[in-house]
């Protein structure tokens, strides 16, 4: 229902308004001077004020301005005396849609009101779209043009404009959180938070706490009221991360605030409403955690309203120039550097590399290799793939691809190791991080050559 507010310090013409708006099955407030009016405005959240210009405590050009901060999509129409013209346009500079002089035409009053209801109502899906378009550009330039993102893009957008349950499943380093910020960016929700909660890193103890918040004197050491991940995402979107890590207990607990559509706070008996859309994640192929009883199968059903498929980068080997070239201009800007691209045999070998970390792990390459390289290009010595060997027992170790290159090749590598150590003071942790590997496989490594020889 539209909601109208009516701002007029005579009570018979705020009547009249209320009497010819309600017969058309508009909702209506009512304020008689410039205060009670913003106050309302914040309160109600109106669509529309029929605001007149003279008021006993202020005046409209004032109130129009303090409404408009608060919220610039209030439709505002002023109310002016005959012939006050010159003031009427002075509101309309400010943000005013348009004007009515007393005495008006009660026709004449509907007539401009569903005009400006309509006008906004293209203005907000111009918008909207012009948004889309822009996300839609940040997204071809950020993720590629393969087919396989092109296909999840397409999907982004056809479920983005609803409030409909996102399911994403992927490998780490997929990009699930990017693709969770892009649907809420070009949702109704985009100007509301955007919360992210990684279901695997926090403690089960503290899980309820973190996730629905608690009172003051809820458990020792809650020493005042805090707000759950719920009430920060409230009206905007809250994105579960590795969902399948959630524990038994709060898979029962979140299931029914889904339902409910209300928490309540540790310590605390006040069922809280909140409006929110979810987007739920996981790394692994959450079926069989279901078939296995570790989760809930009613859960799972509430959470595949809608399901996105993200393809690992080895599925997207197309993409790896675009999204080499876009983390390469954001860590030049980082490391204040001027590298303007990626030698040819450089890129071939990240187009024949697997990538187990996917797009994380060619983030953290181009990070390393900008960091180290010194001229325009980043060349091959300037770059450190790091391969995950499965073991007979089933486990992983990480293998350095430097056990199979040339002694050239590992002597290129190993100024690459000393220029970090020597970027880094001496500190072999340091620029054991910085490069990506662990500080075992720096030593390992240092030793392989110093045997060498090298």
């Amino acid at each position: 229902m539209i909601k109208i507010l009516l701002v007029d310090d005579e009570s018979h013409i705020r009547f009249i308004l209320d009497e010819i708006l309600a017969d058309e099955g508009f909702i209506t407030i009512k304020a008689a001077n410039g205060k009670e009016a913003i106050a309302q405005a914040k309160k109600e959240n109106p669509d529309v004020v029929l605001l007149d210009y003279q008021l006993p405590d202020m005046e409209g050009p004032e109130i129009l301005k303090k409404i408009k901060e608060y919220n610039s999509n209030i439709i505002i129409i002023m109310l002016t005396a005959f012939g006050d013209l010159k003031k009427a346009v002075t509101c309309m500079k400010l943000g005013a849609f348009d004007y009515l002089t007393k005495p008006f035409d009660n026709d004449e009053i509907v007539m401009v009101i569903n005009k400006a209801l309509k006008n906004n109502k293209l203005e907000n899906e111009v918008k909207q779209l012009r948004k889309k378009l822009e996300i839609a550009e940040v997204h071809k330039e950020k993720m590629g043009e393969s087919r396989a993102i092109k296909k999840v893009l397409e999907m982004v957008d056809l479920v983005a404009g609803n409030d409909i349950t996102v399911f994403l499943e992927g490998e780490t380093g997929t990009g699930k959180e990017v693709i969770a910020k892009l649907i809420h960016q070009a949702s109704q929700r985009s100007e509301k938070p955007f919360v992210a909660v990684d279901c695997g890193a926090i403690p089960e103890s503290l899980f309820e706490s973190e996730i629905f918040g608690h009172e003051k004197g809820a458990f020792t050491g809650a020493l005042k009221t805090q707000i759950g991940k719920f009430e920060q995402a409230d009206n905007g979107t809250l994105f579960l991360d590795e969902i399948s890590n959630l524990p038994m207990n709060m898979q029962a607990k979140l299931l029914r605030v889904i339902q409910s559509r209300a928490i309540t706070r540790v310590g605390g008996k006040k069922l809280i409403p909140v409006d929110i859309r979810i987007i739920a994640a996981s790394n692994m192929d959450i079926i069989s955690d279901v078939e296995s009883g570790n989760f809930r199968s009613d859960l799972f059903y509430r959470l595949h309203e809608f399901k996105i498929n993200l393809p690992k980068l080895t599925e997207r080997k197309d993409d790896i120039p675009t999204l080499a070239n876009f983390f390469l201009r954001e860590f030049n800007q980082d490391f204040n550097k001027n590298i303007s691209g990626f030698a040819p045999d450089t890129m071939t070998s990240m187009m024949k590399y697997n990538w187990p970390g996917n797009i994380r792990e060619l983030r953290n390459l181009v990070k390393r290799a900008v960091l180290l390289a010194q001229g325009d290009l980043i060349f091959p010595k300037h770059i450190l793939f790091i391969h995950l060997n499965k073991t007979k027992t089933g486990d992983f170790e990480e293998k350095n691809s430097f056990d199979d290159i040339s002694i050239q090749a590992l002597k290129n590598r190993i100024k690459v190791i000393q220029n970090a150590i020597e970027k880094a003071n001496g500190n072999k942790s340091k620029a054991a991080s910085n490069l990506g590997i662990t500080r075992n496989q720096l030593y390992r490594l240092l030793n392989r050559a110093e045997k060498l020889g090298i």
